[in-house]
């Protein structure tokens, strides 16, 4: 169902409200807006012109709710603070992250000292927080002193689309077909193994010819347990996208058990890692001795693989959490 732009300017209105006041005011601006167009449509507008009409006239939908929030828009002037508030935001979500990542990778990589690995990284957070929060600022106090224009103006085709909230039939299929391919993989893997070796070489594939044997690429000591777990992470992976499902959107609580997940799968892939557990020794000797590779080569690998591990089970958890915002707000 496509959402109006009555819809669409109320969801936008009541975002950031505190969660007891969003149903009042989304009442209250309903009735508003629909008497007003029925206003206009009294004096023979058309309901598109008059729906434009009245929602270009209230403004703002941060404006408007920071009227009912009675949260005054001030920095510098109110004539910057949105923008700057919206940039400034998005820098901080982003730069600071990239660079104590990048930082610690550099950092693992450099197999520096534990307490220099930490003192660093604090530092880098620090100050990439207060250089950009100081730079940020200090362009609009330019802009405002000198009078210049940023060339934002609010229009209706501002408002942002719904977003998905993912609670739809898409999602369960896709999130479902996911679970069941890692599922497969680690089967296939512990029961058959996914490189050919060959006395040529290695081939990554599936079948087996009649002088290839298949190798498998993770321990097979994890089996039991620790595979065993790792099917136990993902069954409860596949439950969580179908409650989800069933209850059409997500809340605090399934963004919690989201969160526990996330955390427990890249604890357990960042231990097998750092052990030397996750991977077969038998396929780690063939493939970096094959060639003139360097040893440190296979430690930089890891690092950057348990960077990865980390990166996605944080955006995985982070998701959950945004998913669940968006299913209150609507």
């Amino acid at each position: 169902m496509t959402a109006t732009l009555t819809d669409r300017y109320i969801s936008a209105t009541v975002r950031t409200l505190p969660q007891d006041a969003q149903a009042d005011v989304r009442a209250e601006l309903s009735a508003s807006i629909a008497d007003d167009i029925e206003a206009r449509l009294d004096q023979g507008e058309v309901r598109q012109d008059a729906e434009r009409a009245v929602l270009t006239a209230l403004g703002d939908p941060d404006v408007l709710a920071a009227s009912y929030a009675d949260r005054p828009l001030q920095l510098i002037g109110p004539r910057y603070y949105l923008t700057w508030w919206r940039l400034l935001k998005l820098l901080w979500a982003i730069v600071p992250v990239t660079a104590v990542v990048g930082v610690l990778i550099a950092q693992l990589i450099a197999d520096a000292p534990i307490a220099e690995t930490i003192g660093t990284l604090v530092s880098v957070a620090i100050g990439t927080i207060v250089h950009v929060g100081f730079w940020t600022t200090l362009v609009f106090i330019i802009l405002e002193r000198t009078g210049a224009d940023t060339g934002e103006r609010w229009t209706l085709d501002a408002l942002p689309d719904p977003q998905e909230t993912g609670a739809g039939r898409g999602d369960l299929i896709a999130s479902l077909a996911f679970l069941g391919l890692a599922a497969g993989a680690l089967l296939w893997d512990r029961s058959i193994g996914f490189v050919l070796v060959a006395e040529n070489g290695v081939d990554i594939g599936v079948g087996l010819g009649s002088q290839t044997t298949a190798m498998p690429v993770l321990n097979a000591e994890l089996w039991p347990w620790w595979l065993g777990g790792m099917l136990i992470l993902i069954a409860f992976e596949a439950a969580l996208a179908i409650a989800v499902y069933a209850r059409h959107g997500w809340n605090t609580g399934f963004a919690w058990l989201n969160t526990a997940l996330a955390i427990v799968f890249s604890t357990v892939i960042l231990h097998l890692l750092i052990t030397s557990q996750l991977f077969n020794p038998e396929f780690v000797d063939y493939t970096l001795d094959r060639g003139d590779v360097p040893p440190e080569v296979g430690r930089i690998l890891a690092i950057l693989l348990g960077a990865g591990v980390v990166g996605v089970s944080a955006w995985n958890a982070i998701d959950g959490w945004l998913k669940s915002r968006r299913s209150v707000a609507h």
